[in-house]
């Protein structure tokens, strides 16, 4: 008689499956919003828009992932900080467009879901939620047996929030004159990892638990601190003050981003110096002989968010951030610019 074989017979394990479902269910609902309208469970996630609160809505959705910084969790077995990046990176993008993030749901792929782990990874997402203010309605969680190597996973995470049409932020308002404050970063966020695990793992030979002078921790530890989420002081600004215009500096740095939102007849002239760059960057730039404009296009070099602003707001901006927990230095001017030069530059 031919054997029966069994879907736990080829490497998922519905039972085990359920029993994760169970155990992050207080993660969740830790992170809800009165707007929720359904539990963990059901076929979607149900979110009622409170139309009291706004009259004429644009919803603003964001969807990404946390790249190979995941190499570096893995490397170290830490599995908790990597959901918060998960959740920074789309609420982060969210909330530039002065949207207030609403809802978050995650997408985890592996080959074989170990409980623990996959749980350790939630728990961050549900922290990042509630930093962010969003609610943590669904998810999936995919085990793949022979698609994924053992103890390999990938993460990506969706994000949809809500702003009045009129006060959407899409630096059409940004004057020459304006202001540029940018607001530090946590450390490399989740963008340019390739690239950093190349040159300080395989080039530099360095190990996760290696110490380097000026810098406090290990490389890994470094390497492995959360995005920070600025979305709850990005909204206290926008309820307070004139923000004519916002950057998160992802993936492309300050080259790609900033263009996003300056108008094309200014340009944003950025001052070197005028805010200090954390030793990891020096280090990576130094062993791996990186150009000074590559770091610039491929890491935040310490500045995680722009916004630009009035002149005459600066100060209280800058005071605000400042009561708000942040670190901020006033970077750069909006000025005209010509035919050919390019939409950010970089000046003494």
């Amino acid at each position: 008689m031919r054997k029966k074989i069994s879907y736990r017979d080829s490497g998922v394990d519905i039972d085990r499956a359920n029993s994760f479902v169970e155990k992050i269910k207080p993660l969740i609902k830790a992170t809800a919003r009165r707007e929720m309208m359904s539990t963990i469970g059901g076929f979607g996630g149900l979110f009622h828009l409170d139309m009291r609160k706004i009259k004429d809505p644009v919803l603003v959705s964001s969807t990404d992932g946390v790249g190979t910084k995941l190499k570096i969790a893995q490397m170290m077995d830490i599995h908790d900080t990597v959901g918060i990046d998960l959740v920074a990176m789309s609420a982060n993008d969210v909330v530039v467009q002065g949207a207030e993030p609403l809802f978050f749901l995650d997408y985890i792929a592996t080959g074989k879901l170990v409980v623990e782990k996959t749980v350790q990874i939630v728990e961050g997402v549900a922290r990042g939620c509630q930093d962010a203010g969003c609610a943590l309605i669904g998810g999936e969680t995919a085990e793949m047996p022979g698609f994924y190597p053992d103890g390999e996973y990938d993460l990506a995470g969706f994000c949809v929030g809500v702003v009045e049409a009129d006060k959407l932020i899409d630096g059409s308002e940004i004057r020459v004159g304006d202001r540029i404050v940018g607001i530090a970063s946590s450390g490399l966020h989740s963008n340019g990892f390739s690239l950093a695990r190349r040159v300080l793992f395989e080039e530099g030979r360095l190990h996760p638990d290696d110490r380097i002078e000026d810098i406090d921790e290990s490389i890994g530890l470094t390497l492995l601190k959360p995005t920070k989420i600025y979305v709850k002081s990005i909204i206290n600004l926008i309820k307070n003050f004139n923000i004519r215009g916002i950057v998160h500096i992802t993936g492309g740095g300050f080259f790609d981003n900033i263009p996003r939102i300056v108008p094309n007849p200014c340009r944003a002239a950025i001052r070197w110096g005028s805010w200090p760059v954390p030793p990891i960057f020096d280090l990576i730039r130094r062993m791996g002989g990186v150009d000074h404009d590559e770091m610039l296009r491929v890491f935040n070099m310490g500045i995680g968010m722009i916004i630009i602003v009035p002149e005459k707001e600066l100060v209280e901006i800058i005071e605000r951030l400042e009561k708000l927990g942040e670190t901020a230095y006033t970077i750069g001017t909006i000025e005209k610019r010509e035919n050919d030069q390019p939409r950010v530059s970089f000046v003494s």
